[in-house]
């Protein structure tokens, strides 16, 4: 803290003596030669307010680390030794739809909390409710309810080049909104281990601590990425941040205001990423691109021609470096969509598939961003779009009182009936009182109150 006491004074020291020696009746100039001095400030102006910051507070479970020694001699800890502590954090987030109040952030800024409290940039504080978040991703969305948001408009990442500008803005270490710039440094970056589905934008604006789920902003002010993670020795700045594209973030977060998950994509192959020594084994005619090594049996790929021993090198019309990026690419699209899958053939020649993704059959709902009473369900839509499959229970959790049970279906609330999580979350939103699941049990229906 000393030192940097005595480096603040260094600088306004310096500044005083660099202004005291221009001519008393000399003003800074906001332009020159007729021309405006270049400044950001102007877009920012608009897009700062759109940008907030997200403070959380929950509990989370910590185990005894117990020497291995004390285990030979006493056996495991017995269940119950574990305790629970509070924890508080913060992050950034972004508005991206003004009207229906919804914010963007990172999964692991909101994961486990108990409550999350949104900081506009004129002050306000409003407490937000979770509406959907991918973990494989790591992205969330969040609503509040609140009158004169402002929303930043998407971009098309994909339409991104090495060496454009890039504005971060967010709140790192808690020191109210901050906003640095840099470049775009490189795109499609994956295989980093820092997400499961990576295909990041890499940039060197300065990302710190407290900027994750904050924006990544073009000089239009157009959102080209949530800020997620960086690469430095001790967790600091190093010039080496990473971004979530938008154009991925706008595919999941549509699935989850759709269906109140996301319905991850599945090509369905498996492989490893084109190098020069697989390239030369394989006596393949390119040294980049996700290498098939198996197509799994009924899957996406295989009902569309693709084959083991095809090298995937793009995906509608973009250039895939890796099978990292392959993955990355591919798990932001949702099941049903059709997208242009093209290889190169062991043969040489270039081949164009039209592919349609089939549904991932791992995904969870936490159900307490519903209804309070369902907290401690895990959900997930029925694969025929016929109700909601309970598919765990936590032991004395709200919905464990109410009576459901694992393998129940949800397929009604009152006399509505309901095919899928976003239309139970629809039915509940804003509602109060007494309602009425309809559940399937077995051969059994039955009806569940909730309040």
């Amino acid at each position: 803290m000393k030192k940097m006491s005595v480096l603040a004074s260094t600088i306004i020291l310096s500044s005083t003596i660099a202004l005291s020696s221009l001519p008393a009746s000399a003003n800074l100039p906001l332009s020159v030669n007729g021309q405006l001095m270049p400044s950001l400030a102007p877009m920012l102006t608009g897009v700062t307010p759109a940008v907030v910051l997200i403070s959380v507070k929950g509990t989370h479970e910590i185990k005894p680390k117990v020497p291995d020694a004390f285990k030979f001699f006493f056996g495991r800890p017995r269940q119950g030794q574990s305790q629970e502590r509070e924890f508080r954090g913060l992050g950034s987030g972004v508005i991206i739809d003004a009207d229906e109040g919804y914010i963007v952030t990172n999964n692991h800024v909101i994961a486990e909390a108990d409550e999350i409290l949104i900081t506009l940039k004129d002050g306000r504080q409003i407490e937000a409710k979770k509406i959907g978040t991918d973990e494989g991703s790591d992205i969330a969305l969040l609503q509040i309810d609140a009158d004169d948001l402002v929303e930043i408009k998407m971009a098309d990442s994909d339409n991104l080049r090495v060496g454009d500008f890039a504005i971060a803005i967010g709140s790192p270490f808690g020191l109210g909104q901050t906003v640095t710039s840099g470049i775009v440094s490189a795109l499609g970056r994956s295989g980093l281990n820092i997400e499961n589905y990576e295909d990041f934008i890499q940039t060197d604006a300065a990302i710190n601590s407290g900027n994750s789920g904050g924006a990544l902003v073009n000089l239009r002010g157009e959102l080209i990425g949530i800020n997620t993670a960086i690469l430095g020795p001790n967790g600091g700045n190093v010039g080496i941040g990473f971004a979530i594209p938008s154009t991925m973030v706008n595919n999941l977060i549509g699935q989850i205001i759709e269906f109140g998950e996301v319905r991850r994509g599945i090509l369905g192959v498996s492989g490893r990423s084109v190098n020069s020594e697989l390239a030369k084994a394989m006596e393949l005619e390119v040294n980049q691109g996700g290498f098939v090594e198996q197509v799994a049996p009924d899957s996406a790929a295989e009902e569309a021609g693709i084959k083991a021993g095809d090298v995937i090198t793009k995906v509608n019309g973009k250039l895939v470096k890796s099978f990292s990026e392959l993955k990355g690419k591919i798990g932001s699209i949702g099941a049903g969509k059709s997208v242009k899958i093209t290889v190169i053939r062991p043969n040489g020649k270039e081949k164009q598939f039209n592919v349609t993704l089939k549904k991932s059959k791992t995904a969870n709902i936490e159900a307490a961003s519903i209804h309070r009473m369902l907290d401690g369900a895990k959900l997930e839509n029925n694969l025929d779009n016929n109700g909601i499959d309970v598919k765990e229970i936590a032991q004395d959790s709200p919905a464990a009182i109410i009576g459901l049970l694992e393998g129940d279906i949800i397929n009604g609330v009152n006399r509505t009936r309901l095919k899928n999580i976003a239309e139970l979350r629809n039915f509940l939103k804003d509602r109060k009182g007494v309602f009425a699941l309809n559940i399937i049990r077995g051969n059994t229906n039955l009806y569940l109150m909730i309040r």
